[in-house]
Protein backbone atom coordinates (compact mmCIF):
# COMPACT_ATOMS: atom_id res chain seq x y z
CA UNK A 1 0.00 0.00 0.00
CA UNK A 2 1.07 3.59 -0.82
CA UNK A 3 1.75 5.55 1.96
CA UNK A 4 -0.83 8.35 2.51
CA UNK A 5 0.56 11.68 3.20
CA UNK A 6 0.35 13.80 6.14
CA UNK A 7 -1.61 16.75 6.96
CA UNK A 8 1.33 18.83 6.67
CA UNK A 9 2.35 17.50 3.45
CA UNK A 10 -1.46 17.82 2.02
CA UNK A 11 -0.96 21.59 3.11
CA UNK A 12 1.78 21.62 1.77
CA UNK A 13 1.26 20.12 -1.78
CA UNK A 14 -1.95 22.05 -1.62
CA UNK A 15 0.01 25.43 -1.15
CA UNK A 16 2.27 24.54 -4.28
CA UNK A 17 -0.89 23.79 -6.62
CA UNK A 18 -2.42 26.83 -5.83
CA UNK A 19 0.93 28.71 -6.11
CA UNK A 20 1.99 27.24 -9.60
CA UNK A 21 -2.18 27.44 -11.36
CA UNK A 22 -2.30 28.73 -14.32
CA UNK A 23 -5.46 30.66 -13.46
CA UNK A 24 -5.69 33.12 -10.81
CA UNK A 25 -6.83 32.11 -7.59
CA UNK A 26 -8.30 34.41 -5.29
CA UNK A 27 -9.00 33.84 -1.18
CA UNK A 28 -11.65 36.29 0.50
CA UNK A 29 -14.09 36.54 2.64
CA UNK A 30 -18.05 37.57 3.01
CA UNK A 31 -16.73 41.34 2.82
CA UNK A 32 -14.84 40.65 -0.40
CA UNK A 33 -11.70 41.76 1.51
CA UNK A 34 -8.69 39.59 0.06
CA UNK A 35 -7.21 37.35 2.53
CA UNK A 36 -4.70 35.54 -0.28
CA UNK A 37 -3.71 35.34 -3.45
CA UNK A 38 -1.61 32.98 -6.03
CA UNK A 39 1.38 34.68 -7.99
CA UNK A 40 -0.93 34.16 -11.79
CA UNK A 41 -3.06 36.69 -9.67
CA UNK A 42 -0.27 39.11 -8.86
CA UNK A 43 0.60 38.67 -12.40
CA UNK A 44 -3.21 39.25 -13.95
CA UNK A 45 -3.67 42.48 -11.89
CA UNK A 46 -0.13 43.81 -11.69
CA UNK A 47 0.12 43.58 -8.20
CA UNK A 48 2.71 42.12 -5.58
CA UNK A 49 1.23 39.87 -3.06
CA UNK A 50 1.34 42.34 -0.38
CA UNK A 51 0.15 44.73 -2.44
CA UNK A 52 -2.99 42.47 -3.27
CA UNK A 53 -3.62 41.64 0.20
CA UNK A 54 -6.24 43.66 1.95
CA UNK A 55 -8.06 45.11 -0.73
CA UNK A 56 -11.22 44.23 -1.83
CA UNK A 57 -13.10 42.63 -4.61
CA UNK A 58 -14.55 46.46 -5.43
CA UNK A 59 -10.75 47.51 -5.95
CA UNK A 60 -10.27 45.21 -9.00
CA UNK A 61 -13.54 44.63 -10.44
CA UNK A 62 -15.32 47.90 -11.38
CA UNK A 63 -18.84 45.70 -11.91
CA UNK A 64 -18.83 45.29 -8.00
CA UNK A 65 -20.45 47.92 -5.79
CA UNK A 66 -22.18 47.78 -1.83
CA UNK A 67 -25.59 46.89 -2.98
CA UNK A 68 -24.22 44.17 -5.83
CA UNK A 69 -21.80 42.51 -3.51
CA UNK A 70 -24.44 41.82 -0.76
CA UNK A 71 -27.09 40.26 -3.98
CA UNK A 72 -23.76 38.25 -5.25
CA UNK A 73 -23.28 37.16 -1.48
CA UNK A 74 -26.65 35.95 -0.77
CA UNK A 75 -26.97 33.92 -4.25
CA UNK A 76 -23.52 32.64 -3.55
CA UNK A 77 -24.22 31.27 -0.17
CA UNK A 78 -27.58 29.72 -1.70
CA UNK A 79 -26.45 28.14 -4.58
CA UNK A 80 -22.40 27.40 -3.06
CA UNK A 81 -20.58 28.05 -6.82
CA UNK A 82 -21.18 30.34 -9.32
CA UNK A 83 -19.69 31.06 -12.51
CA UNK A 84 -20.05 34.19 -15.04
CA UNK A 85 -17.89 36.15 -17.54
CA UNK A 86 -16.98 39.88 -16.40
CA UNK A 87 -13.97 41.87 -16.33
CA UNK A 88 -11.42 42.97 -13.64
CA UNK A 89 -9.26 46.05 -13.32
CA UNK A 90 -5.19 45.96 -13.01
CA UNK A 91 -3.29 47.80 -10.97
CA UNK A 92 -2.39 50.15 -14.18
CA UNK A 93 -6.13 50.47 -15.11
CA UNK A 94 -6.61 48.22 -17.71
CA UNK A 95 -9.58 46.52 -17.85
CA UNK A 96 -9.56 42.27 -18.56
CA UNK A 97 -12.24 40.30 -19.92
CA UNK A 98 -11.85 37.09 -17.83
CA UNK A 99 -14.15 33.87 -17.25
CA UNK A 100 -14.65 33.39 -12.99
CA UNK A 101 -15.95 30.62 -11.14
CA UNK A 102 -16.15 31.39 -7.22
CA UNK A 103 -17.44 28.81 -4.42
CA UNK A 104 -18.26 29.35 -1.01
CA UNK A 105 -16.61 27.89 1.60
CA UNK A 106 -17.64 28.27 5.71
CA UNK A 107 -14.64 27.55 7.93
CA UNK A 108 -14.35 27.47 11.62
CA UNK A 109 -18.08 29.25 11.97
CA UNK A 110 -16.64 32.04 9.42
CA UNK A 111 -17.76 32.17 5.72
CA UNK A 112 -15.33 32.62 2.97
CA UNK A 113 -15.24 32.67 -0.65
CA UNK A 114 -12.30 31.11 -3.82
CA UNK A 115 -12.36 32.61 -6.62
CA UNK A 116 -10.57 31.15 -9.68
CA UNK A 117 -10.22 33.62 -12.64
CA UNK A 118 -9.04 32.88 -15.93
CA UNK A 119 -8.11 35.52 -18.59
CA UNK A 120 -10.28 35.45 -21.42
CA UNK A 121 -8.58 38.57 -23.38
CA UNK A 122 -7.67 36.76 -26.59
CA UNK A 123 -10.63 34.30 -26.55
CA UNK A 124 -13.12 37.58 -26.41
CA UNK A 125 -10.53 38.76 -29.51
CA UNK A 126 -11.45 35.76 -31.65
CA UNK A 127 -15.39 36.30 -30.93
CA UNK A 128 -14.93 40.20 -31.89
CA UNK A 129 -13.13 39.18 -35.03
CA UNK A 130 -15.98 36.49 -35.84
CA UNK A 131 -18.72 39.22 -34.59
CA UNK A 132 -17.61 41.59 -37.20
CA UNK A 133 -16.99 38.89 -39.80
CA UNK A 134 -20.16 38.04 -39.44
CA UNK A 135 -21.51 41.40 -39.42
CA UNK A 136 -19.73 41.58 -42.66
CA UNK A 137 -21.59 38.51 -44.12
CA UNK A 138 -25.07 40.05 -43.53
CA UNK A 139 -24.33 42.99 -44.70
CA UNK A 140 -23.08 41.58 -47.88
CA UNK A 141 -26.31 39.53 -47.84
CA UNK A 142 -28.39 42.72 -47.93
CA UNK A 143 -26.56 44.34 -50.52
CA UNK A 144 -26.50 41.57 -51.98
CA UNK A 145 -30.83 41.04 -52.01
CA UNK A 146 -31.02 44.76 -53.07
CA UNK A 147 -28.98 44.61 -55.48
CA UNK A 148 -30.89 41.75 -56.40
CA UNK A 149 -34.09 43.65 -56.00
CA UNK A 150 -33.02 46.25 -58.34
CA UNK A 151 -31.27 44.00 -61.02
CA UNK A 152 -34.58 42.13 -61.13
CA UNK A 153 -36.56 45.72 -61.36
CA UNK A 154 -34.24 46.52 -64.30
CA UNK A 155 -34.45 43.63 -66.03
CA UNK A 156 -38.52 43.93 -66.03
CA UNK A 157 -38.04 47.68 -66.98
CA UNK A 158 -35.74 46.55 -69.83
CA UNK A 159 -37.86 43.56 -71.34
CA UNK A 160 -40.98 45.82 -71.50
CA UNK A 161 -38.70 48.69 -72.98
CA UNK A 162 -37.33 46.13 -75.75
CA UNK A 163 -33.72 46.67 -77.08
CA UNK A 164 -31.61 48.94 -79.02
CA UNK A 165 -33.27 48.29 -82.84
CA UNK A 166 -32.65 50.66 -85.65
CA UNK A 167 -30.86 51.29 -88.75
CA UNK A 168 -30.87 54.75 -89.15
CA UNK A 169 -27.78 57.34 -89.23
CA UNK A 170 -28.73 58.95 -86.34
CA UNK A 171 -28.78 55.56 -84.49
CA UNK A 172 -25.76 54.04 -85.84
CA UNK A 173 -23.87 57.26 -84.61
CA UNK A 174 -25.30 56.69 -81.00
CA UNK A 175 -24.03 53.32 -81.37
CA UNK A 176 -20.56 54.32 -82.41
CA UNK A 177 -20.24 56.83 -79.72
CA UNK A 178 -21.54 54.06 -77.09
CA UNK A 179 -18.18 51.94 -78.67
CA UNK A 180 -15.83 55.43 -78.16
CA UNK A 181 -16.69 55.44 -74.24
CA UNK A 182 -18.16 52.67 -72.97
CA UNK A 183 -14.44 51.02 -72.37
CA UNK A 184 -12.82 54.13 -70.51
CA UNK A 185 -14.47 54.95 -66.82
CA UNK A 186 -15.44 58.41 -68.39
CA UNK A 187 -18.70 60.22 -66.37
CA UNK A 188 -21.42 60.35 -68.95
CA UNK A 189 -24.38 62.63 -69.86
CA UNK A 190 -27.26 61.12 -72.37
CA UNK A 191 -29.74 64.02 -73.04
CA UNK A 192 -32.94 63.79 -75.31
CA UNK A 193 -36.74 63.79 -75.17
CA UNK A 194 -38.88 61.57 -72.77
CA UNK A 195 -39.19 58.09 -73.87
CA UNK A 196 -36.12 58.25 -76.65
CA UNK A 197 -34.84 54.92 -75.15
CA UNK A 198 -31.72 56.86 -72.93
CA UNK A 199 -32.30 53.96 -70.05
CA UNK A 200 -31.22 51.88 -72.67
CA UNK A 201 -28.23 53.72 -73.63
CA UNK A 202 -27.06 53.83 -69.65
CA UNK A 203 -27.41 49.98 -70.08
CA UNK A 204 -25.47 49.23 -73.06
CA UNK A 205 -22.48 51.56 -71.98
CA UNK A 206 -22.27 49.27 -68.70
CA UNK A 207 -22.81 46.26 -70.62
CA UNK A 208 -19.90 47.24 -72.81
CA UNK A 209 -17.47 48.32 -70.02
CA UNK A 210 -14.89 46.52 -67.64
CA UNK A 211 -17.33 47.30 -65.08
CA UNK A 212 -20.00 44.93 -66.32
CA UNK A 213 -19.64 42.00 -63.92
CA UNK A 214 -20.48 44.50 -61.34
CA UNK A 215 -23.87 46.05 -60.90
CA UNK A 216 -25.58 48.74 -62.82
CA UNK A 217 -27.62 50.80 -59.93
CA UNK A 218 -30.49 53.23 -61.28
CA UNK A 219 -31.84 55.70 -59.63
CA UNK A 220 -35.08 57.77 -60.65
CA UNK A 221 -34.30 61.49 -59.58
CA UNK A 222 -37.80 62.45 -59.97
CA UNK A 223 -39.57 59.84 -57.93
CA UNK A 224 -37.60 60.92 -54.71
CA UNK A 225 -39.33 62.59 -51.84
CA UNK A 226 -37.11 65.66 -51.47
CA UNK A 227 -36.00 64.36 -47.60
CA UNK A 228 -35.27 61.31 -48.60
CA UNK A 229 -32.55 61.87 -51.53
CA UNK A 230 -29.61 61.60 -49.00
CA UNK A 231 -31.12 58.60 -47.52
CA UNK A 232 -31.37 57.29 -51.20
CA UNK A 233 -28.30 57.85 -52.26
CA UNK A 234 -25.82 57.32 -49.70
CA UNK A 235 -27.77 55.37 -47.08
CA UNK A 236 -28.11 55.73 -43.51
CA UNK A 237 -27.82 53.73 -39.55
CA UNK A 238 -30.86 53.08 -37.24
CA UNK A 239 -32.23 55.69 -35.42
CA UNK A 240 -30.93 58.33 -38.14
CA UNK A 241 -34.32 59.76 -38.31
CA UNK A 242 -37.98 58.63 -37.92
CA UNK A 243 -38.63 55.41 -39.53
CA UNK A 244 -34.93 54.84 -39.80
CA UNK A 245 -35.38 51.29 -37.72
CA UNK A 246 -32.59 49.52 -39.59
CA UNK A 247 -29.32 50.37 -41.03
CA UNK A 248 -29.80 50.78 -44.71
CA UNK A 249 -27.05 50.65 -47.83
CA UNK A 250 -27.37 54.02 -50.12
CA UNK A 251 -27.24 53.05 -53.85
CA UNK A 252 -23.97 55.04 -54.50
CA UNK A 253 -22.61 51.85 -52.06
CA UNK A 254 -24.54 49.56 -53.93
CA UNK A 255 -22.64 50.71 -57.13
CA UNK A 256 -19.23 50.20 -55.73
CA UNK A 257 -17.10 49.06 -58.06
CA UNK A 258 -20.06 48.45 -60.94
CA UNK A 259 -21.83 52.11 -62.43
CA UNK A 260 -24.54 54.36 -60.97
CA UNK A 261 -27.32 55.92 -63.47
CA UNK A 262 -28.88 58.76 -62.26
CA UNK A 263 -32.11 58.83 -64.40
CA UNK A 264 -33.80 62.51 -64.72
CA UNK A 265 -30.65 64.18 -62.77
CA UNK A 266 -31.48 67.55 -63.72
CA UNK A 267 -34.59 67.25 -60.92
CA UNK A 268 -32.21 67.01 -58.00
CA UNK A 269 -32.72 70.05 -56.00
CA UNK A 270 -30.17 72.52 -55.63
CA UNK A 271 -29.45 72.58 -52.64
CA UNK A 272 -28.77 69.06 -52.77
CA UNK A 273 -26.80 68.90 -55.77
CA UNK A 274 -23.59 69.92 -53.31
CA UNK A 275 -23.84 66.59 -52.05
CA UNK A 276 -23.79 64.36 -55.17
CA UNK A 277 -20.91 66.78 -56.34
CA UNK A 278 -18.48 65.72 -53.33
CA UNK A 279 -18.75 62.24 -54.08
CA UNK A 280 -17.79 62.72 -57.81
CA UNK A 281 -14.63 64.44 -56.37
CA UNK A 282 -13.60 62.42 -53.89
CA UNK A 283 -15.52 59.43 -53.67
CA UNK A 284 -16.25 59.74 -50.75
CA UNK A 285 -19.52 59.79 -48.67
CA UNK A 286 -21.64 59.22 -45.22
CA UNK A 287 -24.74 57.66 -44.41
CA UNK A 288 -27.15 59.34 -43.03
CA UNK A 289 -26.56 59.92 -39.29
CA UNK A 290 -23.07 57.86 -39.33
CA UNK A 291 -19.49 59.95 -39.50
CA UNK A 292 -17.87 57.01 -40.69
CA UNK A 293 -16.77 57.67 -44.14
CA UNK A 294 -17.04 55.69 -46.75
CA UNK A 295 -15.46 54.78 -49.73
CA UNK A 296 -16.47 54.05 -53.06
CA UNK A 297 -15.64 53.50 -56.50
CA UNK A 298 -18.55 53.98 -59.18
CA UNK A 299 -18.85 55.12 -62.59
CA UNK A 300 -21.82 57.64 -63.45
CA UNK A 301 -23.90 57.51 -66.11
CA UNK A 302 -26.36 60.22 -65.71
CA UNK A 303 -29.56 61.04 -68.05
CA UNK A 304 -31.89 64.17 -68.71
CA UNK A 305 -34.72 65.60 -70.58
CA UNK A 306 -34.02 69.17 -69.52
CA UNK A 307 -31.30 71.52 -71.04
CA UNK A 308 -29.13 71.29 -68.57
CA UNK A 309 -26.66 74.19 -70.09
CA UNK A 310 -30.06 76.62 -69.87
CA UNK A 311 -30.63 75.27 -66.03
CA UNK A 312 -27.13 76.20 -65.33
CA UNK A 313 -27.50 79.76 -67.10
CA UNK A 314 -30.83 80.11 -64.50
CA UNK A 315 -29.33 79.05 -61.76
CA UNK A 316 -31.20 76.09 -61.10
CA UNK A 317 -28.59 73.31 -61.74
CA UNK A 318 -24.81 73.59 -60.49
CA UNK A 319 -21.92 74.93 -63.10
CA UNK A 320 -19.13 72.74 -61.69
CA UNK A 321 -21.77 69.20 -61.33
CA UNK A 322 -22.81 69.70 -64.96
CA UNK A 323 -18.98 69.36 -66.35
CA UNK A 324 -18.48 66.84 -63.99
CA UNK A 325 -21.53 64.68 -65.43
CA UNK A 326 -21.08 66.25 -68.98
CA UNK A 327 -17.23 64.88 -69.48
CA UNK A 328 -18.93 62.79 -72.52
CA UNK A 329 -22.48 63.97 -74.05
CA UNK A 330 -24.57 61.91 -75.60
CA UNK A 331 -27.76 63.27 -76.99
CA UNK A 332 -30.67 60.99 -77.91
CA UNK A 333 -32.72 61.78 -81.38
CA UNK A 334 -36.21 61.84 -81.01
CA UNK A 335 -38.08 59.62 -82.81
CA UNK A 336 -39.47 61.73 -85.44
CA UNK A 337 -35.81 62.33 -86.42
CA UNK A 338 -35.19 58.98 -87.19
CA UNK A 339 -38.39 57.46 -89.10
CA UNK A 340 -36.69 54.87 -90.89
CA UNK A 341 -36.53 52.66 -87.75
CA UNK A 342 -40.27 53.27 -86.85
CA UNK A 343 -41.28 49.65 -88.99
CA UNK A 344 -38.60 47.92 -87.32
CA UNK A 345 -39.45 48.91 -83.98
CA UNK A 346 -42.94 48.54 -84.27
CA UNK A 347 -42.52 44.94 -85.39
CA UNK A 348 -40.29 44.75 -82.25
CA UNK A 349 -43.01 45.35 -80.22
CA UNK A 350 -45.97 43.92 -81.95
CA UNK A 351 -43.62 40.54 -81.23
CA UNK A 352 -43.10 41.49 -77.77
CA UNK A 353 -47.35 42.71 -77.44
CA UNK A 354 -48.17 39.32 -78.72
CA UNK A 355 -46.60 37.38 -76.20
CA UNK A 356 -47.53 39.37 -73.55
CA UNK A 357 -51.21 39.10 -74.41
CA UNK A 358 -51.44 35.82 -75.90
CA UNK A 359 -52.01 37.53 -79.37
CA UNK A 360 -50.45 36.02 -81.90
CA UNK A 361 -52.41 36.60 -85.29
CA UNK A 362 -51.29 40.15 -86.26
CA UNK A 363 -49.25 41.70 -89.16
CA UNK A 364 -48.58 44.98 -90.57
CA UNK A 365 -50.14 46.12 -93.36
CA UNK A 366 -48.29 48.75 -95.47
CA UNK A 367 -51.54 50.83 -94.56
CA UNK A 368 -50.20 50.65 -90.72
CA UNK A 369 -46.76 51.21 -91.24
CA UNK A 370 -48.01 54.70 -92.82
CA UNK A 371 -49.81 55.87 -90.60
CA UNK A 372 -46.77 55.15 -88.10
CA UNK A 373 -44.54 56.60 -90.49
CA UNK A 374 -46.63 59.85 -90.40
CA UNK A 375 -47.58 60.83 -86.52
CA UNK A 376 -44.88 63.08 -85.14
CA UNK A 377 -44.61 61.11 -81.64
CA UNK A 378 -44.48 63.56 -79.45
CA UNK A 379 -43.83 60.08 -76.55
CA UNK A 380 -41.11 58.92 -78.85
CA UNK A 381 -40.28 55.38 -78.39
CA UNK A 382 -42.49 54.78 -75.47
CA UNK A 383 -45.46 56.12 -77.29
CA UNK A 384 -44.92 53.80 -79.87
CA UNK A 385 -44.93 50.58 -77.73
CA UNK A 386 -48.03 51.80 -76.17
CA UNK A 387 -50.21 52.63 -78.85
CA UNK A 388 -49.29 49.15 -80.46
CA UNK A 389 -49.92 47.28 -77.30
CA UNK A 390 -53.54 49.54 -76.71
CA UNK A 391 -53.82 48.32 -80.91
CA UNK A 392 -53.19 44.49 -80.09
CA UNK A 393 -55.92 44.48 -77.22
CA UNK A 394 -58.63 46.11 -78.67
CA UNK A 395 -58.02 44.90 -82.50
CA UNK A 396 -61.05 42.96 -84.18
CA UNK A 397 -59.81 39.60 -85.18
CA UNK A 398 -56.82 39.99 -87.21
CA UNK A 399 -57.05 43.67 -88.01
CA UNK A 400 -55.02 46.57 -86.52
CA UNK A 401 -56.26 50.09 -85.15
CA UNK A 402 -54.35 52.68 -84.29
CA UNK A 403 -55.65 55.03 -81.35
CA UNK A 404 -53.49 58.08 -83.10
CA UNK A 405 -54.10 61.68 -82.37
CA UNK A 406 -54.26 63.57 -85.65
CA UNK A 407 -50.91 63.99 -87.22
CA UNK A 408 -48.59 66.69 -87.27
CA UNK A 409 -49.55 67.83 -91.01
CA UNK A 410 -53.39 67.51 -90.51
CA UNK A 411 -53.00 69.60 -87.52
CA UNK A 412 -51.50 72.51 -89.58
CA UNK A 413 -53.78 72.30 -91.90
CA UNK A 414 -57.09 72.66 -89.83
CA UNK A 415 -55.45 74.77 -87.64
CA UNK A 416 -52.60 76.81 -88.03
CA UNK A 417 -51.08 78.56 -85.81
CA UNK A 418 -52.03 82.41 -85.16
CA UNK A 419 -48.90 84.69 -85.53
CA UNK A 420 -49.71 87.79 -84.93
CA UNK A 421 -46.34 88.87 -87.51
CA UNK A 422 -46.78 88.40 -91.18
CA UNK A 423 -46.14 84.54 -91.87
CA UNK A 424 -42.82 85.17 -94.03
CA UNK A 425 -41.37 86.75 -90.77
CA UNK A 426 -38.42 84.52 -89.20
CA UNK A 427 -39.46 83.71 -85.76
CA UNK A 428 -35.96 83.53 -83.28
CA UNK A 429 -36.31 80.38 -80.99
CA UNK A 430 -37.25 82.32 -78.02
CA UNK A 431 -39.94 83.81 -79.81
CA UNK A 432 -40.92 79.99 -80.50
CA UNK A 433 -40.53 79.52 -77.21
CA UNK A 434 -43.15 82.48 -75.78
CA UNK A 435 -45.35 80.96 -78.60
CA UNK A 436 -45.36 77.53 -77.35
CA UNK A 437 -45.71 78.65 -73.62
CA UNK A 438 -48.48 80.94 -74.51
CA UNK A 439 -50.40 77.83 -76.59
CA UNK A 440 -50.10 75.62 -73.60
CA UNK A 441 -51.53 78.40 -71.04
CA UNK A 442 -54.28 79.11 -73.41
CA UNK A 443 -55.52 75.53 -73.52
CA UNK A 444 -55.36 75.32 -69.18
CA UNK A 445 -56.86 77.89 -69.19
CA UNK A 446 -60.06 77.21 -71.72
CA UNK A 447 -60.40 73.59 -70.16
CA UNK A 448 -59.88 75.46 -66.72
CA UNK A 449 -56.35 73.85 -66.12
CA UNK A 450 -57.25 70.06 -66.85
CA UNK A 451 -54.94 68.25 -68.01
CA UNK A 452 -56.02 64.20 -68.10
CA UNK A 453 -59.42 63.13 -70.05
CA UNK A 454 -61.73 63.66 -72.82
CA UNK A 455 -62.23 67.51 -72.27
CA UNK A 456 -58.49 68.11 -71.02
CA UNK A 457 -55.87 70.27 -72.26
CA UNK A 458 -53.86 67.50 -73.42
CA UNK A 459 -56.49 65.99 -75.64
CA UNK A 460 -57.09 69.95 -77.12
CA UNK A 461 -53.50 69.93 -77.85
CA UNK A 462 -53.53 66.40 -79.25
CA UNK A 463 -50.73 65.66 -77.25
CA UNK A 464 -49.92 62.65 -74.52
CA UNK A 465 -51.09 63.70 -70.69
CA UNK A 466 -47.33 62.91 -69.75
CA UNK A 467 -45.94 65.12 -72.23
CA UNK A 468 -47.93 67.66 -71.65
CA UNK A 469 -46.79 67.66 -67.72
CA UNK A 470 -43.71 67.36 -68.77
CA UNK A 471 -43.79 71.01 -70.85
CA UNK A 472 -45.56 72.62 -67.97
CA UNK A 473 -43.04 71.65 -65.76
CA UNK A 474 -40.39 72.55 -67.76
CA UNK A 475 -41.31 75.72 -68.54
CA UNK A 476 -42.61 76.76 -65.13
CA UNK A 477 -45.77 77.23 -65.97
CA UNK A 478 -48.24 77.93 -62.99
CA UNK A 479 -51.46 78.31 -62.14
CA UNK A 480 -53.04 81.75 -60.71
CA UNK A 481 -54.11 82.00 -57.30
CA UNK A 482 -56.75 85.20 -58.59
Amino acid sequence: MEKQLSKDQTFELAEFIIGNAGDAIVFHDCHGVILNANEAACQLLGYSEKELIGLTIQDINPDSNKKRWQNFWKELKRSRTLSFEGCHRSKSGNLIPTDVTVNYLEFNQREYAVGFIRDITARKKIEEEQFKAFEEICRLREQLALENEYLHEEVQELQAFGAIIGKSLALQNILQQISMVAPTDANVLIGGESGTGKELIAHEIHKRSPRSSRPLIRVNCASIPRELYESEFFGHVKGAFTGAIKDRVGRFELANGGTIFLDEVGEIPLDLQSKLLRVLQESTFERVGDEKTIQTDVRVIAATNRRLKQEVQAGTFREDLFYRLNVFPVEVPPLRERKEDIPILADHFLQLAQEKFHRMEFQFTKANIMTLESYDWPGNIRELQNVIERAVIIAPRNRLVFDLPKSSKNRKESTPIPFTQSPEKILTFDEIKELEHQNILNALKKTNWKIFGKNGAANVLEIPPTTLTTRIKRMGILRSTH
